[in-house]
């Protein structure tokens, strides 16, 4: 009994021995993944190995929905490649041995670097003290927990953005800021820097920046001024000036101008906060016309208009019947309206004895003579445009044509030189043409240009001619050489008849000018004795001034 006891229970522990040795090593087997730690770049592909330690492994694989392919095993490991991955998942990795099966997981986090990041200035142009937007965004990167964004002026950061504690719902990539634009921000540097920060997933640092923006700024509130008279003679060039003020900046303003349809040239011009616009053109028919100025600046524009009258009025016409009479010719004088004037205009002839009606010519009929050469003639017009007068004026020149004349007071008859001294003859001819002179002296001819210095030998009697195309006059001149002794003489007897002439007319003055009470007898009286004084004094002042004359003379 007791061997049958022991045999069964030998056998029972032959047959439960193997048995506990197999589940102690089900019990300890693992299952791994490789990598632990899955980053994947969006679109690309990733190679999973899956292994585990039991002996003899049975039933295993991977779980995921991407796209697998094994390409490679062994007892216990098998490889997969996994293509195309474009989103985060987690990956089952699973073993079984001896039916008892165990798994792994592998998170697979794809990322997108910033390649693209755009920036935009809304609006690219801003008014002063107006609010514009900076706005960043990337359209594709991730993950979106590891992206930063900053926003710059030139160098300097002014927002900077992360994604961190956004719902995973609300993220969007992008940043948005409103800012006040001064002048001081004109033409300034706006960009866009993207980060992308994987060093705790294991990664590197990815950046991307937008390309430059430069935003403007202008100030454009007053409306365009057109200068430039009401009024435009047809034919006539006339400046016109588009001014605007109070504009930012004002070397960028554009102007077109207008003249009903036709553009003129313009040139332009600025200074501080003013620009302008000149150009020059000519009504060619007469009317109302619109005048026109489109300025423009950036994204805005401002047009003015100004209507201007344009009038033909051509000077008069002034007319002589014959423009080089003979002296006692009849001539007749003419002032009338250009046939372009409209209406007729209102006209005066300077020394007409009438007015003549509107629309009427004005005439004067004298006859020439010799005092008129070079007497000038004036025709005016008046014309009323738009109530304002307007004058035009037309001057000729009558040239009359006569005889030479030698006359006393140009060409004296009797002249005297001073000896020792230089003289030329005096003589100039009157005559039209002007005549030519030729004076001849013992029958040669005498040079009239050069000064000759005088001696006795140049006394005598002196034949001048003047000749023109009507005719020819002849006259003889005395001339007579005094002697430097008779030169003072004569030149001191002058000086004594002129100081008695002064003191002839200071007596005079003074007794004009005496108090009426006074007794005649008694003023006459007086008188006749200052005269006496007087006279004596004055003789003695004479007698010394002209001493001095003669002395000083002589010394020269």
């Amino acid at each position: 009994m007791k061997m049958l006891l022991f045999v069964v229970w030998a056998l029972l522990a032959l047959i439960l021995c193997p048995v506990h040795i197999s589940g102690v090593a089900e019990e300890s087997f693992e299952v791994s993944v490789w990598p632990n730690q899955a980053l994947v770049e969006f679109g690309q592909s990733l190679v999973v190995n899956c292994s585990t330690t039991c002996p003899d492994p049975g039933p295993s694989g991977i779980e995921t929905f991407l796209k697998k392919t094994q390409v490679g095993k062994g007892p216990q490991w098998k490889e997969f490649l996994l293509e195309d991955v474009t989103e985060n998942s987690i990956l089952q990795c699973f073993f079984s041995c001896s039916g008892i099966q165990k798994d792994t997981s592998l998170g697979i986090t794809v990322y997108q670097p910033p390649e693209q990041v755009i920036l935009e200035l809304q609006p690219a142009w801003v008014a002063v003290d107006e609010a514009f937007t900076v706005k960043c965004h990337v359209p594709s990167v991730a993950p979106l927990e590891s992206l930063t964004l900053a926003l710059l002026q030139g160098n300097q950061e002014l927002h900077r953005k992360n994604f961190m504690s956004l719902a995973v719902a609300s993220q969007r990539a992008e940043v948005i800021i409103s800012v006040r634009a001064q002048r001081e921000n004109d033409r300034c540097n706006f960009s866009c820097r993207a980060e992308l920060d994987l060093s705790l997933q294991g990664g590197s640092l990815f950046q991307g920046s937008s390309p430059i923006k430069i935003l403007r700024i202008f100030e454009f509130s007053q409306t365009p001024h057109i200068w430039v008279s009401s009024l435009l003679e047809v034919g006539m060039a006339e400046t016109v000036s588009c001014e605007v003020a109070r504009v930012f900046p004002a070397k960028e303003v554009i102007f077109h101008m207008f003249l009903e349809d036709q553009e003129l040239s313009s040139f332009l011009s600025w200074e501080g906060d003013t620009a302008w616009a000149n150009a020059t053109f000519r009504a060619m028919e007469a009317g109302d016309q619109e005048l026109s100025c489109l300025a423009s600046l950036g994204p805005m524009e401002q047009k003015t208009r100004k209507l201007v009258h344009s009038y033909s009025f051509p000077p008069p016409i002034l007319e002589l019947k014959e423009s080089y009479p003979l002296a006692g010719t009849d001539i007749n004088v003419t002032c009338s309206g250009h046939v372009l004037t409209s209406p007729s205009p209102t006209l005066r002839l300077q020394g007409a004895p009438d007015l003549p009606a509107p629309g009427e010519s004005a005439w004067l009929l004298l006859t020439a003579r010799e005092e008129d050469d070079g007497r000038n003639f004036s025709c005016e017009a008046s014309l009323e445009v738009q109530g304002q007068w307007l004058m035009k004026t037309t001057v000729i020149q009558l040239h009359v044509l006569y005889k030479p004349r030698l006359e006393e007071s140009s060409c004296p008859g009797k002249q005297t030189w001073l000896e020792g001294m230089e003289h030329t003859l005096a003589c100039v001819p009157k005559g039209n043409p002007a005549p030519a002179l030729v004076c001849t002296w013992n029958g040669v001819v005498f040079d009239l240009e050069v000064p000759q210095n005088a001696t006795q030998n140049h006394t005598g009697t002196y034949c001048c001619t003047a000749t023109n195309q009507l005719g020819s006059v002849s006259k003889d001149i005395a001339v007579i050489v005094q002697g430097l002794d008779e030169g003072i003489s004569s030149a001191l007897f002058v000086i004594i008849t002129v100081a008695l002439g002064v003191g002839v007319i200071t007596i005079a003055l003074y007794l004009s000018y005496r108090p009426c009470n006074v007794d005649r007898r008694k003023l006459l009286y007086r008188q006749k004795e200052e005269d006496k004084k007087e006279e004596s004094q004055l003789a003695v002042e004479e007698e010394k001034s002209t001493t001095h004359i003669i002395d000083s003379y002589l010394i020269e």
